[in-house]
């Protein structure tokens, strides 16, 4: 075919045929007809063969996206909704299977309670396992499944097969770099792995490695920051933890990290100004996150301004009222404040549980508009093992001639005792607080007048722990911390 470019516009278009009676008799009849058809369906006689979908069917791609940019704005939550929606599209994809387990991973760090992080870790695992089920070969697949456990590991509910874990994620993360030798997150996971394995000199060359591979990565940085942090490095640590934030600047749990290593700094000031960016962010968002305020109730607590730290252990169980850390928080404040009347129903609601109106009573509510929950002890775990022979040594320290307060505290630090008689700290701690109950002939073993003291049932070994942890733009209180 020969055209001819003249410069006129080129119509593709056939010329106009001549009219034809017939074909117009039949076009009439098709016509008429249609309108018939549509009258029908309109009063219901007719029914259509399918009805027209409100909303268009989303694919597997768009959900993922969603879910990307939920990632980068720092909505965690709605990034895991987003993936969990993909994959219902797209249950094979394995890289989908993949970032669901990272996200998953990383929201573990804004939730408060080890029970609810060990939770969502595990929940991380499946998601991570799944995706090396589907392509065995893949190396991130196996990167990301070993640095999931590696987090299970370190939680506290994972005490008694902490050693099993870092085996497996070692391994696992070997098995990665097996797959493909320049897998840079997969060293760096290496790293992180080594460094709770004790073995940082190894640590820093796998993740030193990394770096020189891939410098583009949030989790790179984050834990070449964890790695130097380990290794005392503070101010090393603090400039990687920033440019992971500069990277993927809407991750609350990252200011966290450098709020909490300003205050290993004592630069109190600035660990403020850190977590007041992290309330910032949730804020912004909507989300309830407790953790940022703690994190301001404990440098408070550093500075001495235990008012202020109060007022903002009050502001994150605004957030979470019935997290058993937060009232074992406000504990801690009331011990550092001396305070120690006060700091006993607060460790007791937090250790073995309490009633609605006693938890509203520690965190001195208003009945008329305040939620009015019970709260479930939080059991024995290295986390929580603080709470528990400072509100023994507490109890040992208040007793006196006619009272209870040593029947409960031997039996208190009893438990501490049988866990950890190995840890000489803890140890010394526990020792004195029961030579102080001895002096009142009170001993564990029953020789003296023990009133028996029955803790609730939310005390044992298998209680189930509630959500802690921050939240805010701006401290609830904001004092006047000194370096």
């Amino acid at each position: 075919m020969n055209l001819k470019l003249n410069g006129k516009q080129m119509q593709f278009r056939s010329q106009r045929a001549s009219s034809n009676p017939v074909r117009v008799f039949f076009l009439l009849t098709l016509v008429l007809g249609g309108l018939f058809l549509l009258r029908s369906i309109g009063s219901g006689a007719v029914k259509p063969l399918y009805d027209i979908t409100p909303t268009p069917t989303r694919y597997a791609t768009n959900y993922a996206l969603e879910g990307q940019t939920h990632f980068q704005a720092g909505n965690l939550p709605k990034a895991i909704d987003a993936y969990q929606l993909a994959l219902q599209q797209d249950p094979e994809n394995v890289q989908l299977w993949v970032e669901l387990a990272r996200i998953q991973a990383y929201s573990a760090s804004a939730l408060s309670t080890d029970q609810q992080k060990y939770d969502r870790l595990q929940d991380a695992l499946a998601s991570a396992t799944r995706a090396t089920e589907i392509n065995p070969d893949m190396s991130l697949a196996h990167a990301t499944r070993a640095f999931i456990l590696d987090w299970v590991a370190s939680n506290p509910l994972s005490e008694g097969e902490t050693a099993r874990l870092l085996t497996e994620a070692e391994q696992t993360a070997e098995r990665a770099l097996t797959l493909d030798s320049k897998n840079a997150l997969a060293m760096a996971y290496n790293a992180e792995i080594l460094v709770d394995n004790q073995r940082w000199s190894q640590a820093e060359g796998y993740i030193n490695q990394a770096m020189q591979l891939n410098k583009e990565e949030m989790d790179i940085w984050r834990v070449y920051a964890y790695v130097q942090e380990s290794l005392g490095n503070y101010n090393e640590s603090i400039n990687a933890y920033k440019r992971a934030a500069e990277i993927t600047p809407n991750l609350t749990f990252l200011y966290n990290y450098i709020a909490r290593t300003y205050r290993h700094l004592r630069q109190y000031d600035e660990a403020l100004r850190y977590y007041a960016i992290a309330v910032a962010i949730n804020q912004n968002l909507g989300i309830t996150d407790p953790n940022p305020y703690i994190g301001i109730a404990k440098t408070y607590i550093q500075t001495g301004d235990f008012f202020a730290a109060s007022l903002n252990v009050r502001k994150a169980l605004q957030f979470d009222v019935a997290n058993p850390d937060v009232y074992a928080q406000l504990g801690i404040v009331y011990w550092h404040a001396r305070n120690y009347e006060g700091s006993i129903p607060a460790f007791r609601c937090a250790l073995y549980g309490c009633d609605a109106e006693t938890a509203c009573e520690v965190r001195k509510c208003d009945k008329t508009v305040d939620p009015m929950v019970s709260i479930q002890g939080m059991p024995l775990t290295g986390s929580t093992v603080v709470y528990y022979y400072t509100y023994g040594s507490v109890l040992a320290a208040m007793h006196g001639v006619g009272d209870d307060l040593c029947n409960q505290a031997v039996q208190v630090l009893g438990q501490v005792e049988d866990r950890y008689r190995s840890d000489v700290n803890i140890m010394s701690i526990v020792g004195t607080s029961q030579e102080i109950c001895a002096t009142y002939g009170i001993y564990r073993d029953g020789s003296g007048p023990i009133i028996p003291f029955e803790p609730t049932p939310e005390a044992t070994e298998e209680s189930t722990p509630e959500p802690v942890d921050g939240m805010s733009a701006t401290p609830a209180v904001t004092g006047t911390p000194q370096p």
